[in-house]
């Protein structure tokens, strides 16, 4: 064994170049079926009744703190996680304050991610927020609000959840509005475990004015 060229030889692990491209195709493979398990759902779809139960919320994003950016900040997206099955379920929105609603087995689940968009600034944050859904034909969230930070090193977003009673009456009649047939059925309730939850926000790709070296983050 010995060193050619600043780099560790030994002949008994030589290998061709058509093997590491082989191994850079699979790696390659399996990082693309990694990422194409998450289903795009951004609302329930209309006509009859859905399988599942109908899960609907509020999404509100707010500043904590003044900002310098001229953008007001937005969910770009969040990504449920089925707790069973692992399936991941990604609802876009787009905006600072909208209504969602998709179509979701009972089970546990877990708000695992959220994407914040400012303008051109993207953040991102990796969550651990769990809730319920019942086998009732319909299950309110409750309006998950994302608390976000002014834009500085250590950023954070503070995520709670409450159960509104005007928001959810507004949300049961757009639901009955959609899906008559749910009319006189029992609406349950599953509303997040945990009362708030706080986490690190990263600015990711693409990320204006900066050199690609400093972009730290690509998801």
């Amino acid at each position: 064994m010995h060193c050619a060229d600043g780099f560790l030889y030994n002949p008994l692990m030589r290998r061709s170049w058509l093997d590491v491209a082989a191994g850079l195709v699979g790696l390659v493979t399996v990082s693309i079926m990694s990422h194409a398990c998450a289903i795009t759902a951004a609302t329930a779809p209309d006509g009859r009744t859905p399988r599942g139960s109908i899960v609907f919320g509020r999404a509100v994003t707010v500043l904590l703190e003044e900002s310098t950016r001229r953008y007001q900040p937005q969910v770009r997206f969040f990504e449920l996680v089925n707790q069973t099955t692992n399936e991941r379920v990604r609802v876009d929105l787009r905006s600072e304050d909208k209504w969602f609603a998709l179509a979701l087995p009972a089970g546990a689940y877990e708000l695992s991610r959220v994407q914040i968009s400012e303008g051109p600034f993207l953040s991102m944050a990796d969550l651990q927020v769990s809730f319920a859904v019942g086998a009732e034909s319909a299950t309110y969230v409750g309006t998950w609000r994302f608390g976000i930070d002014s834009p500085r090193y250590e950023r954070m977003v503070v995520v709670s959840a409450v159960e509104d009673r005007e928001s959810r009456d507004e949300g049961e009649r757009q639901i009955l509005e959609r899906y008559p047939d749910l009319a006189g059925q029992a609406v349950g309730t599953g509303l997040p475990v945990s009362a708030s939850s706080e986490s690190r926000l990263h600015e990711v790709m693409p990320y204006p004015y900066y050199p690609r070296y400093y972009r730290r983050h690509w998801w």
